[in-house]
């Protein structure tokens, strides 16, 4: 099973170019019911290596601008630290509420990103700013969501970059990819540190991601990338609903059973107590 998701997972991302951790960590969640620290770390740590396969590409066919990369990292860097500081934080205070909000709220913010995308095509001539130093402002949040969730580069920094710059399309994902590549690698890092990640899951997820990268990039030329595209995207966006119910189930299930149980005489234990 872990070896059939890895390869759907880099299959999708090399078919449609979805991004990496908004995938992962769902299907880690709700279908191995892995634990959210571990899918998160999980999938944050398969995000890298597949990236680390796919940003050399990108710098072959000089798609990367670096001085961009380099001032999304001064704001992503610290921001993805940050957001393993704090996921690290609610996952030990117990608050699994809070970490399914995280996660959901940024996966809906993602796919429905990709689904305005699909509807609602960017014409790059209505962007005429070109402010790169704004970025690394930008780029704070955006690696703390990273950090927190796994997830959220590839949309928001795609957001980013087409509004603060003049890159072309293709420059835009060559950059947003090689940013992705060292937050994930950096955030990674954090959280296998701290033990939330399952090495036995990577290693079958990477065993089966590089066959679905191989097989996608050979079969995307022939398959409707823009219907694959809105059918994941759709799909993430239930997907991130989802998160968002459990998280508000779970607190509602969390709650307190009232301490006034009667007693035999009718009377609450705490009055009976009080009484004596």
């Amino acid at each position: 099973m872990e070896y059939a998701i890895g390869f759907l997972i880099a299959f999708a991302i090399a078919v449609t170019g979805v991004g990496a951790g908004s995938i992962t960590a769902p299907l880690l969640i709700f279908f191995l019911h892995v634990p959210v620290a571990v899918g998160v770390g999980t999938a944050l740590a398969y995000s890298a290596v597949v990236k680390f396969i796919v940003v050399p590409v990108q710098i072959w066919r000089r798609q990367v601008k670096y001085r961009v990369v380099g001032f999304m990292l001064l704001g992503g860097l610290p921001g993805v630290i940050l957001g393993s500081i704090l996921f690290r934080y609610f996952d030990l205070k117990g608050q699994q509420s809070v970490l399914y909000v995280v996660l959901g709220l940024i996966i809906i913010v993602s796919s429905g990103w990709h689904l305005y995308r699909h509807f609602r095509p960017v014409d790059r001539d209505t962007f005429q700013t070109n402010r790169p130093r704004s970025l690394a402002a930008l780029m704070l949040p955006v690696g703390l969501e990273v950090g927190l969730s796994s997830s959220g580069a590839g949309a928001l920094g795609t957001i980013a970059l087409l509004g603060l710059t003049s890159l072309t399309a293709a420059q835009v994902v060559g950059t947003d990819l090689a940013f992705g590549f060292c937050v994930s690698l950096v955030g990674s890092s954090m959280h296998v540190l701290n033990g939330g990640h399952d090495s036995a899951l990577l290693i079958k997820l990477i065993c089966g991601g590089v066959v679905g990268a191989l097989a996608g990039s050979l079969l995307a030329p022939r398959l409707p990338n823009r219907q694959l595209r809105l059918a994941l995207s759709a799909w993430l966006l239930i997907l991130g609903l989802q998160f968002c119910y459990k998280a508000v189930t779970s607190e509602a299930g969390s709650e307190p059973v009232p301490s006034a149980i009667s007693t035999s005489a009718g009377r609450p234990i705490t009055a009976s107590i009080a009484a004596h």
